[in-house]
């Protein structure tokens, strides 16, 4: 099936749900926790109440399954949408003006469509399995950066960072030392879009779920990136995931295994010991 005959109908639920997004940006809101640092707003609610009645009438014969209210078991069931209807509810709890929809279509356990949608910066980035990746209908590509030292990245930590030992923290800073910036802005899906998008050069996190990689990591490979796991396995699904433009994915794959033992670019002017 070409999948990329789906984009538009999909595209138009993601960016009317980006209106429900804006919309509610700013306005004070009901919070309720998940956990101690992870909220829900009523915004999260009204948009996954939104995508569910869209996506029921656009695709009756596919099942569901979102952040907030769960639904089928999407390892179980086929063809499936992972849905996270507002990524980024930190940062739109406390009006910091980074967030998006993210919707994804999953086909015998791959990823064949994904759509995401930042409201505040009207960005709609597309892709379908072998159909390439779009930013607003103009083809992405990722970087061409080749070496780690001059790349920017991007991470993000777990909702359990305050009480588990390893809480990315270390790698984190494995990474700065190696690398010409970091950053940690707080939607994984609009950071995997930024690496499809050329904006970020690598990306690596832990402890995701299957709704907050969806659609991103379709972006990356059809803007010709590539995706693994920590180790270097093609297996994205085992909640930890390195994305990066291709070039620099040894080095950040060495600096994962090897820590504050990776070949550092300033060696010997740098001594971390």
């Amino acid at each position: 099936m070409d999948y990329t005959l789906l984009l538009p109908q999909v595209i138009a639920i993601a960016e009317e749900v980006g209106q429900l997004l804006r919309a509610g940006y700013g306005q004070l809101q009901q919070v309720t926790l998940k956990g101690a640092v992870d909220p829900v707003t009523e915004t999260d609610t009204a948009s996954e109440t939104l995508i569910l009645a869209r996506l029921r009438a656009a695709f009756p014969d596919h099942y569901i399954h979102t952040e907030e209210s769960g639904g089928d078991d999407w390892w179980a069931v086929d063809p499936v949408w992972l849905i996270d209807p507002l990524d980024g509810t930190v940062n739109f709890a406390h009006n910091f003006p980074h967030f998006c929809v993210s919707m994804g279509l999953l086909v015998e356990k791959r990823s064949v469509l994904g759509v995401i949608h930042d409201p505040l910066r009207g960005e709609t980035f597309a892709a379908s399995l072998g159909g390439g990746a779009t930013l607003n209908g103009v083809p992405l590509r990722v970087s061409q950066t080749p070496r780690l030292a001059q790349s920017l990245l991007a991470t993000g930590f777990p909702y359990t960072r305050r009480v588990i030992a390893d809480n990315n923290t270390a790698r984190l800073d494995h990474f700065l030392r190696r690398c010409q910036g970091a950053r940690r802005a707080g939607s994984a899906a609009l950071d995997l879009a930024y690496v499809a998008a050329g904006r970020l050069d690598g990306y690596w996190e832990m402890q995701l779920k299957p709704w907050d990689i969806a659609a991103g990591l379709l972006l990356v490979q059809e803007a010709g990136g590539q995706l693994s796991d920590f180790t270097g396995s093609a297996d994205v699904w085992n909640n930890e995931i390195v994305a990066s433009n291709g070039l620099i994915h040894v080095e950040m794959l060495q600096v994962l295994r090897e820590g504050a033992a990776a070949p550092h670019p300033d060696w010997p002017l740098l001594d971390e010991a």
